[in-house]
């Protein structure tokens, strides 16, 4: 039996959840797991239909399926992700079904993430740890020479909660002028000295350009041949949202070809990103594993808040952190 007793039940699809969400949900709850790790589909599909609540970890998609198979017993679902292009919010929607989500705790991780890869492709990092593997080490004064940051012009597309964090670390580097592009202009970016503009002229413009958007049907490959070709030579771009809001294979031509300077990317498609990849053989691409939240603190609080907002959605009330459908 996977109830024992009168507590509810709460599944968390993926064993190594923080502690501190499991044990906040442990005051209230029973907390089950899959066995497998990582859990398959199948898994998780089976224990929806016997739990009070979920705790949604990982990017598998997060639809209709799920919904069905927790049936009248299933009454919230949280993910432990500010992003939420695997999860179908219209189903959610339409069900009118509590889901929660944890943006804003990840801002700071994120932006932090998003500042190293700027320096670290900017400056040719990557480039540089291949010559010393490769007994390259040249030196020289024209040797591996990088792009400046103070004096730059730094466009953000997506002025969110990540996007003005980023500016907000950008104030300590000098820079000349920092634009952003968007639906609509942001007091809080124009009171962090920011200009709005259209996404051509920052493409056009912009030294750094970082992307900040959440993937959607607007954004996806938002970023392509065309929109590269528009960008400086020795422009450097840094993608911190989604892989697939860039056309990856036209962005890996434009490193080939030297439309631009250089790409930091914390995503990509896909994800795991086979090792074989022709992205891992670019010198000019930095590329992490999607880490861009991935510190104790940062996930800490995302598992406490994901399990607070399970914890009111079964008590049928409000959530820490809804999803704003």
């Amino acid at each position: 039996m996977v109830n024992s007793g009168n507590r509810p039940v709460v599944l968390v699809t993926n064993k190594e959840t923080p502690e501190k969400g499991i044990n906040k949900l442990k005051q209230k709850c029973d907390v089950i797991f899959p066995k497998s790790h990582p859990a398959t589909r199948d898994e998780i599909l089976e224990l929806a239909g016997q739990v009070d609540g979920i705790l949604w970890v990982g990017h598998m998609a997060l639809n209709g399926e799920v919904l069905d198979r927790g049936g009248e017993r299933l009454k919230a679902i949280s993910t432990m992700s500010a992003g939420m292009d695997y999860v179908d919010i219209d189903e959610f929607r339409k069900r009118k079904f509590p889901l929660g989500y944890t943006p804003i705790v990840l801002n700071d991780a994120v932006a932090d993430s998003a500042i190293g890869l700027m320096i670290a492709a900017g400056r040719r990092y990557h480039e540089g740890r291949l010559a010393i593997d490769q007994s390259q080490w040249k030196g020289g004064p024209q040797w591996l020479l990088g792009q400046d940051i103070k004096g730059s012009t730094v466009g953000i597309i997506g002025m969110g909660g990540i996007g003005q964090t980023i500016a907000k670390r950008l104030q300590g580097f000098d820079i000349g002028q920092l634009l952003y592009s968007g639906r609509r202009p942001k007091p809080e970016a124009e009171a962090l000295g920011a200009k709005m503009v259209p996404q051509d002229e920052l493409l056009q413009e912009s030294d750094y350009v970082f992307i900040a958007v959440p993937l959607t049907n607007e954004t996806y490959h938002m970023i392509n041949e065309t929109s590269l070709s528009k960008m400086k030579r020795t422009a450097v771009l840094v993608n911190v949202a989604r892989g697939d809001i860039v056309d990856q294979k036209a962005l890996v031509a434009a490193l080939k070809n030297g439309t631009i300077f250089a790409a930091g990317l914390d995503v990509m498609t896909p994800e795991p990103l086979p090792a074989d990849d022709e992205l891992l053989s670019l010198p000019n691409a930095v590329v992490i594993p999607h880490l861009g939240s991935a510190t104790v603190q940062t996930r800490n609080n995302m598992a406490e808040i994901a399990a607070l907002n399970v914890l009111a959605g079964i008590a049928n009330t409000p959530m820490f952190s809804p999803y704003p459908y």
